[in-house]
């Protein structure tokens, strides 16, 4: 997750580009295959089984029908493909289709370069309610649809059952609230089990502070007006601070450092027995545990109203500049990839969310969750999340190096430096990015 430098060599391209709009860009012609289709360039960043199932994806489109042919072309990191996105955006050279990972974008709408799909939302008067709101609403700008969701996941608990029943712990009963999580962490520590850990990730922190309904920046989270100025220091950052702070102090909690790979592992071999992951990860862990893995909702403070999960992943952003038939084609296949039986596929192969909910009503899912039941637990918890500026997320530009603040803070807490400097160092470093 290497998100902590990406866009401080970007502003700079982004202003060339947006001088250059040409009249030879708006002019553009559609590209044609072969075969006489009008081909829609698709650049993402999936790698490995995750971009086998974009491919066999992009191929069920294309023998769907015969005006368009999707070329997915992989592109690296999202850092990586976003830089070289930047080359060519607004101009001819511009993929039809880019995938844009989540913190990217306020940095995509404000380049100017891309074609909100709300155009063609309402061009078809297209009904959006088919699709899971919670999921839509953090692409959304004053009801405006910019992106289309494509990979989502939230976090959620994960906990070794049978470390559960060996502490003489429900299995079946995870804590949700941080005084049960203390407790249970109390329970399962011991010589070579600590209870809990997390990632030193500003995702989770993020996801710790909106869980209890609070802001990352100001201005309804920069949703209803330009952020100045970054809150995540108040109540509810302290809460998930000293939540950390406490346990590791007690030594119930454990420093996995920043490697996910690191902290999975740190669980299948019964070092950690409960931990934060995201859900796309759950049917991996559970395929590599040599014990029963359960999975439940985001733990939140006693006195705390559940507000619920944030979105996480990437979307799909449509290119600007390009031929209009080619806008088409790509809003067709983000059509494609939105309907029930693509979203259902996409959930079984991947962990993703189904961005229409109705997918989860297909036989092939059913039949994943009798084995996967963790998998339920995820869809239920983001359908239950309270949409709010809190649970949408925060929209800044300067995502990747707030947090790295975050992150450098969490980690200060274990050298010993108070809940109140840490998160007030991180915040001001924030403050001082969103101007740029």
């Amino acid at each position: 997750m290497k998100k902590t430098a990406l866009f401080a060599g970007l502003a700079s391209s982004v202003l060339l580009l947006g001088a250059c709009g040409s009249q030879e860009a708006e002019e553009a012609a559609a590209t044609t295959t072969t075969d006489g289709k009008t081909e829609v360039v698709f650049w993402h960043a999936m790698s490995g089984d995750l971009e086998t199932a974009l491919n066999d994806q992009v191929d069920a489109f294309n023998e769907s029908q015969e005006e368009y042919e999707v070329k997915p072309v992989f592109q690296g990191t999202y850092e990586e493909a976003l830089t070289k996105f930047n080359a060519v955006a607004g101009s001819p050279d511009a993929p039809a289709i880019m995938q844009t990972f989540e913190v990217g974008t306020k940095y995509m709408i404000d380049s100017n370069k891309i074609t909100p799909v709300q155009e063609f939302i309402d061009k078809e008067d297209f009904d959006t309610s088919v699709w899971e709101e919670n999921i839509l609403s953090y692409y959304q700008v004053d009801g405006k649809q910019y992106s289309m969701p494509f990979n989502s996941s939230t976090p959620v608990l994960i906990y070794n059952k049978d470390a559960f029943e060996k502490a003489g712990l429900d299995p079946e009963k995870a804590p949700r609230t941080y005084d049960e999580l203390k407790q249970a962490a109390k329970a399962l520590t011991t010589d070579g089990q600590t209870g809990f850990t997390m990632l030193n990730y500003g995702w989770f922190f993020e996801q710790l502070v909106a869980a209890q309904g609070g802001l990352y920046v100001d201005n309804d989270n920069g949703r209803s007006g330009a952020p100045t100025k970054a809150v995540f220091d108040g109540e509810e950052g302290q809460n998930a601070f000293n939540l950390i702070k406490e346990m590791y102090d007690e030594k119930t909690f454990m420093n996995v450092g920043q490697n996910w790979d690191d902290m999975r592992a740190a669980f299948q071999s019964g070092k950690v027995a409960m931990y934060l992951d995201s859900s796309a990860g759950i049917r991996t862990v559970a395929d590599n545990a040599d014990f029963e893995v359960g999975a439940s909702y985001l733990p939140v403070p006693n006195e705390a109203d559940r507000e619920g999960v944030i979105i996480g992943g990437a979307s799909l952003w449509m290119g600007d500049g390009i031929a209009d038939e080619t806008k088409q084609g790509a809003w067709e296949f983000m059509k494609y990839a939105a309907s029930k039986e693509a979203q259902a596929k996409w959930h079984v192969d991947t962990g993703y969310f189904a961005i229409n909910p109705e997918a989860y009503d297909e036989p092939v899912v059913k039949e994943m969750w009798a084995e996967y039941p963790q998998l339920k637990v995820t869809v239920d918890q983001l359908s239950e999340t309270t949409a709010s500026p809190a649970t949408q997320g925060a929209l800044i530009s300067t995502f990747p190096q707030s947090r790295q603040s975050v992150v450098n803070a969490m980690e200060s807490l274990y050298q010993g430096v108070s809940v109140e400097e840490a998160l007030k160092r991180a915040a001001d470093e924030t403050t001082s990015t969103l101007g740029q």
